[in-house]
């Protein structure tokens, strides 16, 4: 970083602390992302952020405190996406189908999300359960999907005894491989699930499979 840079650098941070933040979260997870924990560098975030290196450890100490800053910033992204769906105010199975919608659509179109969740199970997760703050935004995710469960029993829309994490469980498994295992189904399969209507047709398939999960079965024939 030139000197000119630096002193940018250094007003920016004065001035705006938070974005410089952000900048440095959203570069980590990038990084994070693609060279895993053990092969991403504290200089190579710093090299495609608006601040420097210093910075970076003045504000998250070092580098696994940017690691778990950062694999939360990647859990707060998904659960404000949630949060932004008014889920309270529709129909507990319109809910529902847009929740899953949603859950497909966020992981299709954030990779790094994907990838870090792939590291943090690799490193048995370990930096996520040190994370109250992930612990107490997913607790949220859960009680989304709790109250959904609780009106669509009540109004007969669904069978009773619905388990909200195991339901969260399945939203997550199948959004989750259309991502993680892309690169292995497509060199077996061929890429026809990943085009723009392959993409469509599966989410159909999935929010329909779903819907279709928590409806009240029929009464089996004596």
């Amino acid at each position: 970083m030139t000197s000119e840079a630096a002193e940018g650098a250094r007003r920016r941070w004065k001035q705006n602390p938070e974005a410089v933040q952000e900048d440095i979260l959203r570069v980590a997870v990038a990084v994070f992302s693609e060279s895993g924990l053990s092969g991403a560098r504290i200089d190579e975030i710093a090299a495609r952020t608006q601040t420097s290196k210093r910075m970076i450890y003045y504000y998250f100490g070092d580098k696994m405190g940017l690691y778990m800053r950062a694999l939360e910033a990647a859990y707060a992204k998904v659960r404000a996406g949630e949060d932004q769906l008014d889920l309270g105010t529709l129909p507990p199975d319109e809910a529902l189908a847009r929740l899953v919608a949603f859950t497909f659509d966020h992981h299709r179109s954030n990779p790094d999300f994907i990838r870090m969740v792939m590291i943090e199970n690799i490193h048995n997760a370990e930096t996520l359960a040190a994370s109250e703050v992930i612990r107490n935004m997913n607790v949220s995710a859960i009680e989304k999907l709790r109250d959904i469960c609780r009106r669509g029993e009540a109004e007969g829309l669904f069978r009773p005894g619905l388990d909200p994490v195991a339901l969260h469980w399945q939203i997550s498994a199948l959004s989750f491989f259309n991502v993680s295992n892309r690169p292995t189904f497509s060199a077996l399969f061929g890429e026809g699930f990943f085009s723009e209507e392959g993409q469509k047709a599966l989410r159909r398939q999935i929010v329909d499979s779903l819907l279709a999960e928590v409806r009240p079965r029929d009464t089996p024939r004596s």
